[in-house]
C-alpha cells in the first residue's frame, strides 16, 4: 500500500554515443577482457571519425595518461569507460591529445579526446572502442537503442532492471 518497505530505484541516464561509426557487440571485440565482459557491460563502436564526446553529464574520474580511455561518474553513480581502440595503451599517448583533466565536472557531448585514426590503424590491434558500464548491479543489464549506424548523441544504450 505504502511501498514503505521497498528500495527505491534510481533512474539511470541513457547512455549517448561519444562516436560517430558502426556499432558492434563487444563479443566481436578484438580483446578478450572487453569480448567477455570482464571490465563491465556495453557496446562497441567502430569510429568513422576521430574525436571522443561525453556520452553522459558527471565527473572526469580516471583520464589515462596515455589517452587512450577516460572513466567518467554520472550523479547518479554510474561507473562509465570509454577504451579508444584496442591494445592502444601500447602506443603511449602518442596519437591522442585530450581537452580534459581528472576531477572535471562535464556534460553529456563535451569534447574528451581528439585521436589520430590512421594512426591507430596502423599502429594498434583495432580502433574498435568500448562503452562500458563497470560497476553494474546483478540486478541490471543493458538495453541497446541505437540501430547498427550512430553519431555522436544519438541514444545508444540503458540501464535497465532485470
Amino acid at each position: 500500500m505504502f511501498n514503505i518497505f521497498k528500495k527505491e530505484k534510481k533512474s539511470m541516464p541513457i547512455i549517448k554515443s561519444p562516436l560517430t561509426g558502426r556499432i558492434i557487440d563487444l563479443e566481436e571485440v578484438p580483446d578478450q577482457v572487453f569480448a567477455n565482459r570482464v571490465v563491465g557491460d556495453g557496446i562497441a563502436i567502430e569510429p568513422t571519425d576521430n574525436i571522443l564526446y561525453s556520452p553522459v553529464e558527471g565527473e572526469i574520474k580516471q583520464l589515462f595518461p596515455t589517452m587512450h580511455a577516460v572513466g567518467i561518474e554520472t550523479k547518479e553513480g554510474l561507473e562509465v569507460l570509454l577504451h579508444i581502440g584496442i591494445n592502444t595503451v601500447e602506443l603511449d599517448g602518442e596519437g591522442f591529445s585530450k581537452f580534459v583533466s581528472q576531477g572535471d565536472q562535464i556534460k553529456e557531448g563535451t569534447k574528451l579526446i581528439e585521436f589520430d585514426l590512421d594512426y591507430i590503424e596502423k599502429n594498434a590491434t583495432s580502433t574498435v572502442t568500448p562503452i562500458l558500464i563497470t560497476n553494474l548491479e546483478d540486478s541490471q543489464e543493458i538495453e541497446l537503442i541505437a540501430d547498427s549506424e550512430v553519431e555522436v548523441s544519438t541514444e545508444l544504450f540503458k540501464v535497465i532492471e532485470t
